[in-house]
């Protein structure tokens, strides 16, 4: 059963405001509050290792990775989630997220192709490629983000939207991955 959503929360929703309301406040938060840390040294160094590690894969690899992630979710054996999901670099999200007190529910990085490289929690696949916080940010450029609409996400049992932005390697100013931070909604 969903939590009730508050109906003022509900009517910005489905109307303009929400991009005045929310996606203003939600932006800033995250150049803010969260942006400075996503360029920290392990965050980068995984995503260059990740981008290393998949430079030669397939459409065909890369959907197999997917399927393999997605059959693998649940069970006791999970040797393409594990690496991911128990790396140093998904603890170090975990820790940005209790940090956060409630206002930040998720956090996912992603390599060049699309990949999980890091997680704070688990995700339903592992190529985020197809989908909007990957396609309007990484292909876009360094200063491409992306704001989602507010939905309730089964994951964290939340109303939250993501914000997500490109990934820069400090060293050659150019894009190497992105981000998608899951923010709760009432906390804006």
């Amino acid at each position: 059963m969903r939590p009730l959503f508050p109906s003022a929360l509900l009517a910005l929703v489905a109307t303009a405001a929400f991009a005045d309301t929310y996606e203003a406040p939600m932006r800033d938060y995250v150049s803010q509050d969260v942006k400075a840390w996503l360029s920290d040294p392990q965050i980068v160094s995984a995503v260059r290792r990740a981008n290393r590690a998949h430079a030669a894969l397939s459409a065909d690899d890369i959907t197999a990775l997917d399927l393999k992630w997605r059959a693998e979710l649940g069970q006791d054996s999970a040797p393409t989630i594990d690496p991911v999901a128990n790396s140093a670099t998904s603890d170090f999200l975990k820790e940005r997220v209790d940090a956060a007190g409630g206002v930040i529910t998720e956090i996912l990085v992603m390599d060049s192709r699309g990949l999980n490289v890091a997680v704070s929690t688990l995700t339903s696949d592992y190529w985020q490629g197809d989908e909007a916080k990957y396609t309007e940010t990484y292909g876009k450029g360094p200063d491409a983000w992306h704001v989602s609409e507010i939905d309730y996400d089964e994951s964290t049992q939340l109303y939250q939207a993501q914000v997500s932005l490109t990934l820069i390697d400090p060293a050659t100013s150019t894009p190497i991955g992105a981000a998608t931070i899951g923010l709760n909604a009432e906390a804006f």
